[in-house]
């Protein structure tokens, strides 16, 4: 009798939304299963810590599972898997379902570039007989989180006969790395005087990147000389190649389990890249989808999803309109009846900094897959708001396949907001929300999430992808 509920405790189950921690909900058997989808995760993050790097990772992934470049003038059937390298820095591939694809595709979208420090065309220069690379952030940063941690130089160089080098250095454990310098405490008080925002400014970003002489007393700038040297040994590469290279520096850390129980993950890059990875995955493990499902891993969304390999680009359209004009439907058409997750991540409610979030709305770790209805900021300015009739589509999927998810929104209503790539999306009449994990310490160098919404988001997509 003690275990029977109560009549109001049986309305409650009924009739209110009843979120739990997704530990006193999930079997032994599934904690195992997402302990083991994160750890092919894990390896996925170090591996891809540049666009060019995650859409390298991805092609052999997908060729492996039997994609193959798209060919407008091939006509696919049914089970046929097709990708579209953008520039190497953009990635879109499709599952051709058994629907006409008049009826609509099921698009997943994420993108792969995170906040990083770029090199400046001209980087190198020598000071004080030291030499230092000047950089231009990208993406929005706390600067002074990028201080005095070590860094890894990665990126590519295009040489002027259009040879391409590729630059890695930092992440073997006999690399050397870089950091940027700062001041001591001791001769700190005008810069401790400062707002937190200029603790470090843009262009006090220089990084550290060597000290020794080259040996010959007539050349000027000898240490800026024997890095150079250095690179044209490695590399053969020259000062000027810096014109046509895009060379970044990122966190030379490895991604690691996080807290005595193993239960959450730190690392760099986890937005958006642990979107990127959990559709992709989805999407290549349906393998006889109704709907043709219709991946894509953006870049740019950090600055603005400008430029031909961002989500404001017209190569989704242009895909759509291929795949449509071989069964003689007009791509507006498919499009209009299309529907998306925007994949992308949420902020996770920070005990530490709870002023900033409102309770009832906000994302919690551990809770499961995160849904946004709307983004944007202040009066929901800049956003893509998904209907409710799509809302409760999303729904319906979601609670019959018994994935774990919540709603929330991006912090309390004046205190900030942000966008993602749905707007662009919608703008192309396709029924759109967004979904991902939320995510602790977002835009540093050491992002923390949990391994419980990291998996509930790959099933999330999943049952997405497979939905008939």
């Amino acid at each position: 009798m003690e275990n029977e509920k109560s009549k109001g405790q049986l309305l409650q189950d009924e009739l209110l939304i009843n979120n739990k921690n997704g530990w006193d909900l999930i079997s032994d058997d599934e904690a195992a299963r997402a302990d083991a989808f994160c750890e092919e995760y894990k390896a996925f993050l170090n591996a891809c810590k540049t666009e060019r790097e995650t859409v390298d990772y991805t092609v052999e992934m997908l060729e492996k599972a039997g994609y193959t470049p798209f060919d407008r003038n091939q006509n696919y059937s049914a089970g046929d898997k097709v990708y579209i390298n953008n520039r190497g820095k953009a990635l879109l591939f499709a599952t051709i379902g058994t629907q006409p694809i008049e009826k609509g595709v099921r698009i997943m979208a994420s993108h792969i570039d995170s906040p990083k420090l770029d090199l400046k065309p001209r980087p190198l220069y020598e000071e004080a007989q030291l030499a230092l690379f000047k950089t231009h952030y990208y993406g929005g940063i706390k600067r002074y989180q990028w201080g005095t941690i070590p860094l890894a130089l990665h990126g590519v160089v295009v040489k002027r006969d259009g040879t391409m080098v590729k630059v890695n250095i930092g992440e073997a454990e006999s690399d050397p790395v870089f950091c940027i310098t700062d001041l001591l405490p001791h001769l700190g008080k005008e810069q401790m005087a400062r707002t937190l925002q200029d603790g470090l400014k843009g262009e006090e970003l220089n990084v550290l990147v060597g000290s020794r002489m080259f040996k010959d007393d007539k050349a000027s700038e000898r240490v800026k000389l024997y890095i150079i040297s250095l690179l044209k040994e490695k590399y053969d590469i020259s000062e000027p190649d810096f014109l046509s290279a895009e060379l970044m520096l990122v966190p030379a850390f490895q991604t690691k389990d996080l807290g005595f129980d193993r239960s959450m993950i730190g690392g760099y890059g986890h937005d958006d890249r642990i979107c990127a990875y959990t559709s992709l995955r989805a999407a290549m493990d349906v393998t006889s989808p109704a709907y043709t499902t219709v991946t894509v891993l953006a870049d740019k969304e950090e600055t603005g999803s400008d430029g031909n390999t961002g989500m404001q680009s017209r190569v989704l359209e242009y895909f759509i309109a291929d795949l449509a004009e071989q069964q003689g439907i007009p791509g507006r058409v498919v499009l209009s009846n299309s529907k998306c997750l925007s994949a992308d991540v949420a902020a996770a409610y920070d005990p530490t900094f709870s002023d900033v979030s409102e309770k009832r709305n906000s994302a919690y770790l551990n809770y499961g897959v995160a849904v946004m209805k709307y983004t944007g900021s202040g009066g929901k300015y800049s956003t893509n708001e998904a209907t409710a009739e799509f809302m409760a589509y999303v729904r319906n999927i979601l609670d019959e396949k018994n994935v774990l998810w919540q709603t929330c929104e991006l912090g309390k209503v004046d205190a900030g907001g942000g966008g993602t790539v749905a707007k662009y999306i919608s703008k192309l009449n396709v029924d759109v929300v967004d979904i991902g994990v939320a995510v602790l310490s977002m835009h540093s160098p050491f992002e923390v999430v949990s391994k419980l919404d990291t998996y509930m988001t790959y099933r999330a997509f999943y049952e997405f992808a497979a939905a008939k």
